[in-house]
């Protein structure tokens, strides 16, 4: 305790975050924003251990109750950029507040559903908000906090949805087990009541976006559908809603993933056509001709991606393929998450001090590290020691997220809501895709058979699985972090706003 007590004191650490609630208006929106993103987190990843009991009770098979987290994740990352639109249309804090109050009231309703239908509903329902809820607290920070302080006001909110992760994991197996899969979203409800309170205040601030420039802001609605309709069949195109084994490769897999696959790339085509002829387009391409505002997108989809094959893969890796049970991996990933708790404070602080480009690829290889070490040395260690093999994926993640939150906006300060949207888009998009790469490549490996094999040989093709996806993810990480070699940082004004500026006051709208 005495040497960490040393590191932070050295760090000056505390005095750091202390400057950023240096008014009330800033100690608000801190709080605000913590409080909903650990909303977020227990509605999303610590939700997902709920399947097995909800399938039980309803008396349905693990496919259909896996529906219940389907619609969730189906929806926030379908209508996260119109989310960010709608709050430069309407005000970033109203949606934000709007979004909390459909989390809140869709966990209510999800506690006391009475059929499975009715608990999908409200799921998706509650991804709805979530994406109201993240695509506007990214444009509400950069309004707040001066681009020398993003990679400090990031780190708070990521660091309590880390905080809401470790909550959900540890809390909700002792609900699952010994009292019942409702208090899950009854706890969810009442985490929402305590974001309202601290989003509420905030109405009464303007965050240097004028009525006018609302009311001059036009929304193409016909492409944002088409935006949300190419989005979900992508995201459905990998998800295994087609009879038989949950397999890309067998017959009723190819038949149903290879025409999803083609309709995403028509509807695609199709939006960005459509969206190149019109005079006001929903997406505006011309935000990507910003070079480094496009880096840093690419650099965050590569991230992002390989944090969901890491909660994608490990657990295939630990229960199939080194056949321990499923304790074992909520202590790996409780581990593993458990970083972003002084890691992620930190590595926002150093951003802000010395805004040094080579954070991200050093954190980017430390993700590559750790998911390499899992794959070709988690077989021959014993049990305890496979956190210490995931170690250096568990501080590069906790390392990248806040600082590269800050560069993604800061890179295109001129559309804050356009920026926040892009951010939480590639995020899910990213997530998607590792999913979708990890349960492919594994899914080749494995032989038709595999069911009918012992064990011990079993296991031989899990790992190798694993391993071969491992390695086409680190490639991609290592074009990530490439990339990221040559980003330009942004610099620590805004334009036409000193660094020491303070933030404007008032209401938003």
């Amino acid at each position: 305790m005495n040497v960490l007590t040393l590191i932070l004191n050295r760090l000056n650490l505390v005095a750091a975050f202390r400057q950023l609630a240096s008014d009330q208006q800033r100690r608000v929106t801190l709080m605000s924003l913590a409080t909903a993103q650990m909303l977020v987190q227990l509605t999303f990843i610590p939700v997902t251990l709920t399947i097995p009991s909800v399938a039980a009770y309803f008396g349905v098979n693990i496919v259909d109750a896996a529906w219940t987290v389907i619609a969730r994740l189906l929806v926030l990352g379908s209508t996260v950029f119109l989310s960010s639109r709608l709050g430069a249309r309407y005000g970033h804090i109203r949606l934000f507040c709007v979004g909390i109050v459909i989390m809140t009231l869709s966990s209510m309703m999800a506690a006391t559903s009475q059929n499975l239908t009715q608990l999908i509903i409200w799921s998706g329902t509650g991804g709805l908000g979530g994406g109201l809820v993240i695509a506007n607290s990214n444009a509400i920070l950069s309004l707040v906090f001066r681009p020398d302080e993003m990679g400090r006001a990031f780190a708070v909110p990521v660091t309590a949805s880390r905080f809401g992760t470790l909550i959900g994991i540890g809390l909700f197996g002792l609900f699952l087990q010994f009292i019942s899969w409702r208090l899950v979203f009854v706890t969810s409800f009442a985490t929402g009541l305590i974001a309202l309170k601290y989003a509420y205040p905030m109405l009464k601030y303007e965050y240097q976006q004028s009525i006018e420039e609302k009311l001059r802001l036009s929304i193409d609605y016909l492409g944002g559908i088409l935006m949300i309709t190419t989005l979900v069949v992508f995201i459905l195109s990998g998800s295994h809603l087609h009879d038989g084994a949950e397999s890309f490769t067998s017959n009723d897999g190819l038949g149903y993933h290879v025409p999803m696959h083609l309709l995403a790339v028509a509807l695609f085509a199709l939006f960005v056509v459509l969206q190149l002829r019109s005079k006001n387009p929903f997406l505006e391409f011309r935000n990507f001709k910003t070079k480094y505002f496009s880096m840093a997108l690419f650099t965050n989809t590569t991230v992002h991606l390989s944090m969901l094959t890491i909660f994608t893969m490990v657990p295939i890796l630990i229960e199939g393929g080194l056949g321990k049970a499923q304790v074992v991996v909520s202590m790996v990933l409780f581990v593993h998450q458990s970083f972003g708790l002084f890691v992620t404070p930190i590595a926002g602080m150093l951003y802000d001090r010395y805004h040094s480009r080579l954070m991200a690829p050093i954190s980017m290889f430390m993700i590559a590290m750790g998911i390499s070490l899992m794959g070709f040395f988690s077989a021959i260690v014993p049990v305890w020691a496979l956190p210490l093999l995931l170690l250096p994926a568990s501080i590069g993640t906790s390392m990248f997220i806040s600082p590269w939150n800050a560069v993604v906006m800061n890179s295109l300060q001129e559309d804050r809501s356009f920026a926040s949207g892009m951010l939480e888009t590639t995020r899910q998009m990213g997530h998607t895709v590792g999913v979708t790469i990890g349960a492919t490549v594994i899914g080749l490996s494995l032989p038709l058979t595999i069911n009918l094999l012992p064990a011990v040989e079993a296991q031989a093709y899990y790992r190798q699985g694993f391993q071969m996806a491992a390695l086409i993810v680190v490639w991609i990480i290592i074009a990530g972090g490439i990339t990221s070699i040559f980003q330009k940082m942004p610099g620590n004004e805004r334009e036409g706003i000193p660094a020491n500026a303070a933030p404007q006051t008032g209401g938003d709208g």
